[in-house]
Formats: structure tokens, C-alpha cells, sequence
């Protein structure tokens, strides 16, 4: 395979040996529920002492706790411990990934991804790219995590924009005769996962279609581009920063170690951006440690040209911004001081996207401390809960459509850093697979 041309490679995994309870072995992914550790204490009494990827990542909640350091050199024990008892057995080639959840199965194909055709700076036409800012000074601890770990597990998912559906959807017509790798009932609300291996036949398969959609003529008709356009094959959907984090860390093996090196890839999981059981979600916003009234400092901020209207619940908020969708206005949920819901509508706005406008005024606010800081949260519901505590106000976003989502990177570049999510929090990706990056 020309790695100049694709940019990836069939996977080698490392799967949890015959034996192992998956159930307990396979949790969400680490940047889930960062503001609640009461799930991660839950996780924790549901694994108990059994063998868990738990013990082999960190809990983006935890990322500022006195003892992250502990943690992280547990961690990599927890990994070379792993290793060394054979916890893992080897697999090369390519996994069909299948998950159910509330009714739907999506479907994914576990590539490893090259990361020197990576680019995640704003401005990228690399063959993978971003579909939001990255936040470098977010990278830092991420580093710290991955750096001289002898493993890396993935809960990156990258999407194809396969509208013909030729990569995916013929292999998954093909599972009847596919042998299954791993199946089990996730923990938490986490639905069914099934992982079913791929011959040779149907790899290279595989490997044929993704290198057409590939094709710069190919992709230069289908995003209305001119000939000669860098093409883009893969575009981050959940864990940009997980594969922010693997390239630099790429960056300083490669002058360490030279191009061989295994950490020039990275495992990920890829799905079509078509497959009616993607359902894109929005990132909302919780500020904590609130002072004074956000509806004044908007009013402040925007003048004439924002109005915000009460209403009298939750579930009226999200519908009128529901349906509010494709107007001039951006329409966004406000949620607090306490059982307080509103509906806010800024004409005018900066930018058609209603996380383009609102971002730079919290960032504003905790700037002029009257926010202490910002989480991201994934979920109505999630979001609805959190903002009712005290001293805290919630920022609702409808989300972004994902037929929008390629073309826009591709004419327009990133969009704004926690744009938008694939699912709500219990759908995100669970660790199963690993690969090994070091000794």
C-alpha cells in the first residue's frame, strides 16, 4: 500500500484475552463526564478488581487532581503489568465494529491512521484534518499521558464521506461470514458492542474503496473544489484532541526514533458520515462560579440586537430552538441562575454558527471573572441537571447538521473548537482494542 496515497494502514490490536469479563473490561471514553465523578466512582464499583481499561487511561475529570501524576505512572504500570501477563492477544487486520444503542447500529472499520498526513492547524489540506480548533494548551496533560506509555486506546472515531457507500456498508452486508473477535453488553446504558474480523479478501477490499474516495478528480467534483485541490479523505469526529495529542507526541519520536517508529500511527475508528444511525449532537456549554447576570452581560455585550425571552421549562427552551434552526438569528438555551430557562436570539451575529458567536463572549467572561471557567458537557439532559447547582449557567446549542459538517470543512476549514458531538455522552466510544506505541 502507498502510504503517500492513503494515509493508513490495516490495524495490529491488541484484544483482551478469551476469558476476560468484557462488560467490566470496556468503559466510555476518558473525556466523558467531566463534571460528574460520581460516574467515574460508579464505573469504578462496577470493575471492581477485575481487568479493565479502566487502569489503562485517565479520566479527563481527574486532569486537575492533586494526584494526576500518581495516576498517570499507574497507568503505564497498569499497561507493562497487562503486558507482561498476558492479559492481551494479537490480531492484524482490519475489524468490523458494530454498536447498538437506543434502536440504531453503527458501524465502523478499525484502520490505524498516518500521522504524517495530519495536519490540525486551522488552515490544514492535509488527507486528515480537524473538523474544530484544536486547543493547544490542552495538549499538554494529554502528552503527559501518552508519552513513553507502551499503549495507546482509542476512542478517536473519524469519519469518510462515502454518500455511495462503498467503504463500510459492503462489509457489514458481508458479517454473516465474518468471524466475531469480541461481543458484549457495555456497561452504564451503553449498548451492544460487537467486533467481527475482516479476511484478506474483504481488507483489501476495503483498503480499494477508501483509496477511490481518495482521488483528487473524485474530490474535487464532490465538494464543487478545483482540480488539483489537496484531498481530504478522513475528518476528525469525536477525539480531535486524543489524535492532536498523538502527533506531537509523532513529532518527538520521529526525531528520536526515525520514521519506523509505531507511534507514527494512530488506532482509530472510522464510520461514514452517512450511516442513518450517526446522529450528530451539539457540545454545550456549563460555566461555573457565575457572578452577576449573564442575560445583563449579553445585553452588554450585543446591545439592540439581543433579545432573551423566559419560558417556563427545559423542554420549551430546547424545542423553540429547535425550531429556530436555519434563521438569520442565532438561537441558543440559557439555563440558571436555578430553574431559570430562556430562549436567546442574537441578530446580526458574527458568524452564522451559534458556538462561533457565543465562544469569544464566556471567553470574555471568565477573562473579566465573572465565570471561574467553562466546561464542555455532551447531553440535554447531562447539561439540564448540572446548570440547576448553585453559582453555575448553562449554555444550550442546537446541533450543527452533518450533511453540512464535510463541505464546510473542506471551503471553510475547522469549526470552532466543541462544535459538535457524534451522539449523546452514553454513545461515545468505549475502549475494547489497544495497540502497542512503545516498549
Amino acid at each position: 500500500m502507498d502510504r503517500a496515497v492513503t494515509g493508513f494502514r490495516l490495524p495490529r490490536l491488541l484484544l483482551p484475552r478469551p476469558g476476560i469479563d468484557l462488560r467490566k473490561w470496556a468503559v466510555i471514553a476518558c473525556d466523558q463526564h467531566t463534571a460528574e465523578p460520581a460516574y467515574w466512582e460508579q464505573v469504578a464499583r462496577e470493575v471492581g478488581t477485575a481487568p479493565s481499561t479502566l487502569e489503562l487511561i485517565l479520566p479527563e475529570v481527574y486532569l486537575d487532581a492533586a494526584d494526576t501524576d500518581a495516576r498517570i505512572a499507574r497507568i503505564r504500570q497498569s499497561m507493562r503489568r497487562y503486558l507482561a501477563d498476558g492479559v492481551f492477544v494479537g490480531h492484524d487486520s482490519a475489524v468490523l465494529v458494530e454498536r447498538t444503542v437506543d434502536g440504531r447500529t453503527r458501524r465502523g472499520l478499525m484502520l490505524e491512521l498516518d500521522l504524517e498526513h495530519y495536519d490540525y492547524a486551522a488552515g490544514s489540506t492535509s488527507l486528515i484534518r480537524p473538523t474544530e480548533g484544536t486547543i493547544v494548551e490542552r495538549l499538554a496533560p494529554r502528552i503527559a499521558v501518552r508519552r513513553d506509555a507502551p499503549l495507546e486506546l482509542p476512542h478517536i472515531l473519524v469519519l469518510i464521506d462515502d454518500p455511495q457507500r462503498t467503504v463500510i456498508e459492503p462489509l457489514a452486508a458481508a458479517r454473516d461470514h465474518q468471524r466475531p473477535l469480541y461481543e458484549t453488553e457495555l456497561m452504564l446504558g451503553g449498548g451492544h458492542l460487537v467486533g467481527r474480523a475482516l479476511d484478506a479478501t474483504q481488507g483489501a477490499q476495503a483498503v480499494r474503496s477508501l483509496q477511490a474516495l481518495a482521488d483528487p478528480r473524485a474530490f474535487a467534483a464532490r465538494y464543487g473544489v478545483p482540480d488539483g485541490t489537496p484531498a481530504m479523505l478522513f475528518a476528525m469526529g469525536d477525539g480531535n484532541h486524543s489524535l492532536a495529542t498523538a502527533k506531537a507526541i509523532w513529532r518527538d519520536a520521529r526525531e528520536r526514533f526515525g520514521m519506523a517508529h509505531p507511534s507514527r500511527y494512530a488506532l482509530v475508528e472510522v464510520v461514514n458520515v452517512h450511516d442513518p444511525a450517526l446522529e450528530f449532537a451539539a457540545i454545550h456549554r456549563l460555566l461555573f462560579g457565575v457572578a452577576g447576570d449573564t442575560r445583563h452581560a449579553l445585553a452588554q455585550a450585543f446591545g439592540s440586537r439581543v433579545v432573551c425571552t423566559d419560558v417556563a421549562s427545559a423542554a420549551q427552551m430546547r424545542e423553540r430552538v429547535a425550531a429556530a434552526a436555519g434563521s438569520a438569528r442565532v438561537t441558543t438555551g440559557l439555563i440558571g441562575p436555578g430553574a431559570r430557562f430562556s430562549v436567546v436570539q442574537i441578530a446580526d451575529p458574527p458568524s452564522p454558527l451559534a458556538v462561533a458567536t457565543w465562544q469569544p463572549f464566556i471567553d470574555s467572561l471568565i477573562e473579566r471573572r465573572l465565570a471561574h471557567e467553562v466546561d464542555y458537557v455532551h447531553g440535554d439532559a447531562a447539561l439540564e441537571r448540572l446548570a440547576l447547582q448553585a453559582g453555575r449557567v448553562g449554555v444550550h446549542f442546537a446541533p450543527i447538521g452533518k450533511s453540512e459538517l464535510m463541505r464546510r470543512v473542506v471551503h471553510e476549514g475547522p469549526t470552532p473548537r466543541k462544535t459538535f458531538s457524534m451522539g449523546e455522552a452514553h454513545e461515545k466510544r468505549y475502549y475494547v482494542e489497544a495497540r502497542r506505541i512503545g516498549d
